[in-house]
């Protein structure tokens, strides 16, 4: 019988789970167009007057870049995220009416007029399915997207626009307050907690880079870029646990740091993050001081820098600014590290195995050990033995040898889920499995078998609910990945 305590964790997960879906259906629509953002940040970088070659003419690239092409394959990527092809195209053309009707880069605008655009064509398309006249299917599908476009773009220009240009200035001069008192480390304590529970994407791409890029418009820069891709309260954190941390996680830490440092995977962290809670004290103070020495520097990038890696950074940074954006991340990391180390107690404890990783099955957390225990006795897991329950016997059950796809899932996309699959996609071609990576929200209905991370899992069952979903706790050497290869390669049995 579930008691009180079961329930409140189920409904914090469930609004966890809902506030990722959420934020991850913001971020979704800019991930895919992160190449624009960059183009355009690299143009300003280089052309305006005060750029790395200021040239007039090709300058005259900036203004329509910023208010209009990146605007449009916002909606577009929006509204085909919830119709398809016909989705974008009304996303698109009543991205055009946000436009036209502000004097700022409809970036928020886009994100709410192109997915209710998209939502009003599919619910027209549900109610005339099967109705239409054999021969008219053209006429009325074009005609129908071609209204509700149409108007859209209208209602746009003369309501959703000027709204949404307020709210965008309201929100700049909340930015502005908080620069000008001094406060703005401050929104450290609400994103550093928020990116450990995969929420990142969700507030760089969803909130920050709109804000940023306006400013970015303006002045040649932003701050904002800066607060949460900066590396540097991560890197602080891992080169904590490799001095300081448990004896049995200092062999995965390295190739951490080169993930997250160079290749700007921050979801590399989270799980050590996740298994000391108390750390977040350190991710918090890191980056405060990180957004500190930005504004004392008047630090500021041209474009949003996404993967957060330093060479991504350095390629967005503005003539004359890389001492203090590197400044920034250097005074980032020290700050972390020297947190993070005092709450690791400088390596007292170190050998206590209630503080190791997730890097043997009886170590793993519950969703981690229960899969672990569902691969069959044959499987010859190589993670070991478990006493722990299996999961409810109605969640889907698959054989290793009837898994032909593998898709790994983070919240993106992008990322973490990219690195991952590179892993995995070695480690089972010689079965003959393939192996994808995918958005958490993109997961299709049709999917096998999907290995994602144990704070997205409520999500990818929800978005799944009739495929296997494995939940792993750590991106460098969990069991799961063992369990899952052995029943594989000798057909043992998959519980999701």
């Amino acid at each position: 019988m579930t008691n009180l305590a079961d329930l409140k964790h189920l409904q914090g997960n469930s609004l966890r789970a809902r506030v990722q879906r959420f934020g991850g259906n913001l971020a979704a629509m800019i991930m895919p167009n992160i190449g624009a953002f960059i183009a355009w940040g690299l143009i300003t970088a280089l052309f305006i007057p005060t750029g790395w070659l200021p040239n007039e003419t090709l300058a005259e690239l900036v203004g329509p870049m910023i208010t209009m092409l990146l605007p449009l394959l916002i909606g577009y990527t929006g509204g085909r995220l919830v119709h398809g092809q016909r989705g974008a195209v009304v996303g698109a053309v009543a991205t055009v009416g946000v436009v036209v009707g502000s004097e700022v880069p409809m970036f928020l605008g886009a994100m709410i007029i192109a997915p209710i655009t998209a939502l009003l064509l599919k619910g027209f398309d549900r109610l005339v399915d099967g109705k239409i006249r054999t021969g008219f299917e053209m006429l009325v599908n074009n005609f129908s997207a071609g209204i509700i476009g149409g108007a859209m773009a209208l209602i746009g220009l003369v309501a959703i626009g000027p709204v949404v240009e307020a709210l965008t200035t309201a929100a700049g001069n909340g930015v502005d307050f908080l620069v000008s008192n001094s406060l703005l480390p401050l929104v450290s304590l609400i994103v550093e907690p928020a990116k450990v529970l995969f929420l990142n994407n969700a507030i760089n791409h969803g909130v920050l880079s709109p804000i940023g890029l306006s400013e970015a418009a303006e002045s040649g820069q932003s701050l904002l870029f800066m607060i949460e891709t900066n590396p540097g309260p991560g890197l602080g954190i891992l080169i904590a646990f490799l001095f300081f941390g448990p004896r049995v996680t200092r062999a995965t830490v390295p190739g951490a740091m080169i993930i997250h440092f160079l290749g700007g995977i921050h979801e590399i962290y989270f799980p050590y993050v996740l298994m000391k809670p108390r750390l977040i004290l350190a991710a918090i103070g890191g980056g405060a001081a990180g957004v500190a020495t930005a504004m004392i520097t008047n630090s500021g990038l041209v474009a949003v820098p996404s993967p957060g890696s330093i060479f991504a950074y350095l390629a967005v940074t503005p003539r004359g600014g890389y001492v203090s954006v590197l400044l920034s991340i250097v005074v980032a990391t020290g700050v972390s590290f020297l947190l993070a180390s005092m709450l690791l107690r400088f390596g007292r404890g170190a050998d206590d195995p209630l503080g190791a990783p997730v890097l043997t099955a009886d170590a793993a957390p519950a969703p981690a050990r229960a899969t672990a225990a569902a691969a069959a006795p044959g499987a010859g897991s190589r993670a070991g033995t478990t006493t722990m329950e299996e999961p409810p016997p109605s969640r889907p059950v698959i054989s290793g040898k009837d898994v032909t796809t593998v898709l790994i899932a983070c919240d993106a996309g992008m990322g973490s889920s990219v690195m991952l699959a590179g892993q995995m996609r070695n480690r089972l071609k010689p079965y003959g499995v393939s192996v994808e990576h995918v958005s958490v929200n993109a997961i299709p209905a049709d999917a096998q078998l999907v290995l994602t991370h144990a704070d997205l899992a409520p999500r990818a069952r929800a978005t799944a609910p009739n495929a296997v979903v494995v939940p792993f706790t750590s991106f460098l050497s969990d069991p799961v990945f063992d369990t899952v290869e052995d029943a594989i390669k000798e057909g043992g049995e998959l519980r999701g």
